[in-house]
């Protein structure tokens, strides 16, 4: 479920990619409606029986997803790997968003099933 915290964040957040950010909250919300999302380490957060990912805002030539625990998921396109058992998911335009839309949401739904085996 969408939070009006991250509304009311991503309405006043200054982003060269505010609107590659918008969909990629979409893509993410709606895998599956047990997801929350809030404001946390400085962006949007999602969780599902845990963090999930946040979006750093800081990053302004792509929007740039920080999965927490991006050890624990299958390597995929949309992830690279980065320090400390992270991933990053990075989109710099619409198109590349598209293209790898069905590959973020197999990572979503491969976390939700990873919480719901603990």
């Amino acid at each position: 479920m969408t939070s009006k915290k991250v509304d009311d964040f991503l309405s006043e957040l200054n982003h060269p990619l505010k609107n590659e950010m918008q969909v990629i909250r979409q893509i993410i919300m709606e895998a599956d409606p047990a997801l929350t999302e809030e404001v946390k380490w400085g962006g949007p957060s999602f969780y599902y029986k845990g963090d999930i990912a946040t979006f750093s805002p800081r990053v302004k030539d792509q929007a740039v997803l920080v999965f927490h625990e991006g050890e624990q998921l299958t390597p995929r396109t949309v992830l690279e790997p980065a320090p400390k058992g992270k991933a990053y998911a990075k989109f710099s335009t619409m198109a590349e968003i598209e293209a790898k839309r069905e590959d973020l949401k197999a990572v979503i739904k491969e976390w939700i099933e990873l919480m719901d085996k603990k």
